[in-house]
């Protein structure tokens, strides 16, 4: 890699933001780099599964077309564990089953290395195998990156920063200071294969059609959040814990996510299945707040580098898709107004995310994060005394069910407390309305 290597914009990280901004970008017949550090785009990349693919609008014009995605979602199911019991609720609906599909479930590492396939047609250059070591700045003002290759200094107008959680590349820049613990969650998943006809008589769907299913409660301690997605031939089960409770509680991830496994609610699930692969990954969920600053002289942030994963709707990679089409679009549009990539100039692009379902959704739940940290209960006893109500009222032993009504309000009043009770109420409405 040469070090008079000029580019017109330099996109750090081939995930599912640099990628949208690359495609944007090249289709606009902007000359773009992508250097990635993993050996392939996807090869370092993880999530859930669950796939919002309205993002893709002014991307890619025929979504999904060929795209590796594995099953379109219609039942989408909340359940509260207690141990040995669940209550939930669940949403199915034949409009999730009406083309064009914008729900879908994928795995990262086919889906990345297809967008980055895309984003080559359109123009964009991709190194593998580089890791971007710093900014190269001058005057102020970013001019290109620093990598670890020999002689590997590339230059630019402008830098897209979408080089993950961890951003080694804003961090060297001083957007963003180091990850607090209570700002990010450790998240561990298994894929567990299965036959496609047993996930279709399992979880009562056919063909290509999927399931979701969030979980909490207290059968985690109130501590964790845990999910089940179906793909085509298996299952994605997984655990997420905020990492502030993982090093303050000494848990060991795996063992949450063998301990999902035993519920009785889940066990039947994953009967006879085989675990096809673990993986972990680290999740920004801090929110609105935890959120750096996304421009500077010359550079961008998106996606997980600029903390944007709505984890109250387990969305992050749409949010990384639309930042990074957003980015590339304030790049052209800033190229027509005679190229000056200043801070100022580029805070066009802070504007089209408030404008923008991206920054109007974080900020609606930017409370959340600190509220479930500062109130375990609400993770803890509330599901237990919820799956205790459902017990009494499901429970048919000859008790009327205006004494079991009363049973269920003196135990609310014993656990919780009248006034505690409306504290979180209010605690809650203020936060999630």
């Amino acid at each position: 890699m040469s070090s008079k290597l000029k580019y017109d914009v330099i996109v750090v990280g081939a995930g599912p933001a640099g990628l949208s901004a690359a495609i944007v970008l090249a289709k606009a017949g902007v000359r773009v780099i992508v250097i990635e550090r993993g050996r392939l785009p996807g090869s370092k990349n993880v999530m859930g599964g669950v796939f919002y693919s309205d993002c893709m609008k002014d991307v890619l014009d025929d979504f999904p077309g060929n795209a590796p995605v594995e099953r379109h979602v219609i039942d989408q199911r909340i359940w509260i564990l207690d141990q040995g019991s669940s209550v939930g609720f669940n949403h199915k609906n034949e409009s999730f089953n009406k083309k064009p599909y914008n729900c879908h479930t994928i795995f990262r590492a086919q889906f990345d290395r297809w967008l980055a396939g895309e984003a080559e047609k359109a123009g964009a250059l991709i190194i593998n195998s580089t890791v971007v070591k710093e900014a190269l700045v001058e005057n102020g003002k970013v001019i290109g990156v620093k990598t670890d290759r020999p002689q590997g200094d590339v230059f630019a107008n402008c830098v897209i920063a979408a080089d993950g959680v961890n951003s080694l590349f804003a961090k060297s820049l001083g957007l963003r200071k180091k990850i607090k613990p209570d700002s990010v969650a450790i998240a561990v998943k298994e894929v567990i294969g299965l036959d496609e006809k047993v996930i279709n008589d399992r979880f009562n769907v056919k063909n290509d059609e999927g399931v979701t299913i969030e979980m909490t409660g207290s059968y985690f301690n109130g501590e964790a959040m845990a999910f089940l997605y179906t793909n085509k031939k298996s299952v994605s089960l997984g655990v997420g814990m905020v990492l502030k409770d993982v090093i303050n509680n000494k848990v060991n991830p795996n063992d949450l996510i063998e301990h999902l496994k035993k519920h009785p609610s889940v066990a039947p699930l994953i009967e006879g299945g085989e675990t096809k692969e673990f993986l972990a990954h680290l999740i920004p969920e801090g929110g609105y707040k935890a959120m750096p600053k996304l421009v500077g002289n010359g550079v961008m942030l998106a996606g997980d580098a600029a903390m944007m994963v709505d984890a109250i709707h387990r969305e992050g990679s749409n949010l990384a898709i639309t930042s990074g089409k957003l980015a590339a679009e304030t790049y052209l549009e800033v190229s027509q107004q005679g190229g000056d990539f200043s801070e100022k100039s580029l805070s066009l692009y802070v504007k089209k995310l408030r404008d923008s379902f991206v920054l109007k959704d974080l900020k609606k739940y930017k409370g959340v994060p600190d509220l479930l940290q500062t109130n375990k209960h609400l993770l803890l006893q509330y599901p237990k005394l919820l799956n205790q109500a459902a017990f009494e009222m499901l429970n048919v032993d000859g008790v009327s069910k205006k004494d079991k009504e009363k049973l269920i309000w003196k135990t609310v009043k014993k656990e919780i407390g009248i006034g505690n009770l409306v504290k979180d109420l209010f605690k809650l409405w203020r936060n999630m309305v």
